[in-house]
């Protein structure tokens, strides 16, 4: 069957990509930025690092840095308040999943109408967002390269999964030296966001050859580059590995698709406003116990990739191997044991699991799971 691919039209990498996004940008026929990002990054001198290199090439821009760990409707509707009032026609996102995804929809609704609540679900937009240079922060989200986009419904206490192609950036950049100011925890948890997109990806019903490729490659250099970018935050090889890494991954799922660690992590994110990153480091290795029956050979090539010598093992014990290595490198950058530690509540998991079967991720999912599935899973990673 025929299959289309989505990706950034173009992509920088390396140390000093930002100083390489001044012709991309003169090549856009654009006047004036709306720079996305949050107050955090300011505070550290990243986003300082950015607008010199605008300011250097005299290019307009104002700032909108009302975005939360998980953004929200409220967000999004200020962001698009600040594109209007400061008459900015293309916008520059700079931080993690938090920005670039706000970025994203604040860009659609600048050439759609409606509110972003509309627009919930798999491609339901009629036109491409505003031109986005996105500047990753981060070694996890890949948002920057990706189709996808996740809004929390305060309202509804709603994580909304957006799957649409007129969201992908213009220009998605990954500069390690940025990277190099992230505390130990936001790198381990995004580290681990972005090792479950590779697993999660690679054994999704929708993998291809092509899929394939990127996330067992993604998945070799996060387990070889995450211990090291979370203990020594200043080693640029390691935090160059995991930039790679983090995006070859998110141009592996935003094509083929993840599964249900999502499904159930968006849940928690929307419910209790937790970070994205823990809740899938919390959940994959019990996501990936249930799928263990209905992936073939999938997680020998997993333990593999993660460096398991599998010899000696048999079938069964190699699955074991793979989920006990992914359980090892999350315990050693620091991710808590379980759900408990991050204050998630038994009495809650029935309509989690109501909810995360109704997720966008869980058709993706190599098993059709039920409620009482899913239920169990949270119980078991409580």
């Amino acid at each position: 069957m025929a299959k289309t691919y989505y990706f950034p039209p173009i992509v920088i990498m390396g140390p000093g990509a930002i100083e390489l996004i001044v012709p991309e940008i003169q090549k856009m026929n654009v006047k004036k930025a709306l720079v996305v990002t949050d107050k955090v990054l300011i505070e550290t001198g990243v986003v300082q690092d950015v607008l010199d290199v605008l300011k250097s090439a005299k290019i307009p821009y104002a700032i909108f840095s009302d975005v939360k760990p998980n953004p929200t409707v409220a967000n999004v509707n200020a962001g698009y308040q600040a594109l209007l009032d400061n008459e900015c026609d293309f916008l520059v996102s700079i931080g993690g999943g938090s920005p670039q995804d706000t970025a994203k929809a604040v860009a659609i609704l600048g050439t759609n109408p409606g509110d972003i609540c509309d627009y919930n679900g798999v491609g339901k937009t009629a036109n491409k967002s505003l031109p986005i240079v996105a500047i990753n922060t981060t070694a996890g989200t890949a948002s920057e390269a990706t189709i996808n986009y996740v809004i929390t419904d305060e309202k509804r206490k709603l994580k909304m999964v957006i799957v649409d192609p007129n969201s992908i950036a213009t220009v998605a950049v990954n500069d390690p030296v940025l990277m190099m100011k992230m505390p130990k925890s936001l790198t381990a948890a995004t580290g681990m966001d972005a090792l479950t997109h590779a697993i999660e990806g690679y054994t999704t019903a929708g993998a291809t050859p092509f899929t394939d490729m990127f996330n067992i490659e993604a998945i070799k250099m996060i387990s070889k580059s995450l211990r090291t970018a979370v203990a020594d935050g200043d080693d640029l090889d390691a935090r160059d590995t995991m930039a790679y890494g983090q995006f070859v991954t998110g141009m592996g799922f935003s094509n083929g698709g993840l599964g249900i660690v999502h499904s159930m992590a968006h849940q928690l994110g929307g419910f209790y406003d937790l970070p994205h990153g823990v809740c899938n480091a919390i959940l994959l290795p019990y996501v990936v116990a249930y799928n263990a029956d209905a992936v073939g050979d999938r997680l020998k090539d997993v333990a593999i990739a993660m460096g398991v010598d599998i010899s000696r093992l048999e079938p069964k014990e190699i699955n074991i191997a793979a989920i006990d290595a992914i359980k090892k490198l999350s315990k050693d950058v620091g991710i808590p044991s379980g759900l408990k530690e991050i204050g998630v509540k038994k009495e809650d998991f029935a309509v989690l699991a109501d909810m995360a079967l109704a997720d966008a991720c869980t058709p993706g999912n190599p098993k059709c799971p039920t409620k009482e599935d899913v239920i169990a899973i949270y119980k078991a990673a409580f």
